[in-house]
C-alpha cells in the first residue's frame, strides 16, 4: 500500500520529527511505501507533491494543529490522529489507519 503522512504539532519541533520517523518506520515494519511530510517550524519539509498525493492509497494526518496545503488530498481517505500518538505507537496507527480504510 502506498501511504502519505503529514505530521505537525503546534511548536513543530520535536513532536513533527519524532512523528514522522516513528511512522516512517512502522510503515515499513508493516511492508508499505511511505512518504512523511513534515510541516514543522522551519516550514514544509519532504514535500509531499499532488502526483504523490493522487498516487496515495491512504492519508494520514498526524497532527495537532491545521495541515498546510490540505487540498492537495481532496478525494483521498485521510486518518487523522495526534502526533503523540503517532509517536508512542506508529504501529497501531497504521493499522488503524488501513482498517479504517477498509471499512468504508
Amino acid at each position: 500500500m502506498k501511504i502519505v503522512a503529514v505530521t505537525a504539532c503546534p511548536t513543530g519541533i520535536a513532536h513533527t520529527y519524532m512523528a514522522a520517523e516513528a511512522l516512517e518506520k512502522a510503515a515499513k515494519q508493516l511492508g508499505h511505501k511511505i512518504k512523511v511530510e513534515t510541516q514543522g517550524s522551519i516550514g514544509i519539509e519532504n514535500k509531499i507533491t499532488k502526483k504523490e498525493a493522487d498516487e496515495a492509497d491512504l492519508v494520514i494526518f498526524a497532527a495537532d494543529v491545521a495541515v498546510k496545503e490540505e487540498s492537495r488530498f481532496t478525494d483521498k481517505p485521510i486518518y487523522k490522529v495526534e502526533a503523540q500518538k503517532a509517536i508512542k505507537n506508529a504501529k497501531a496507527v497504521v493499522e488503524d489507519a488501513i482498517k479504517s480504510l477498509n471499512q468504508k
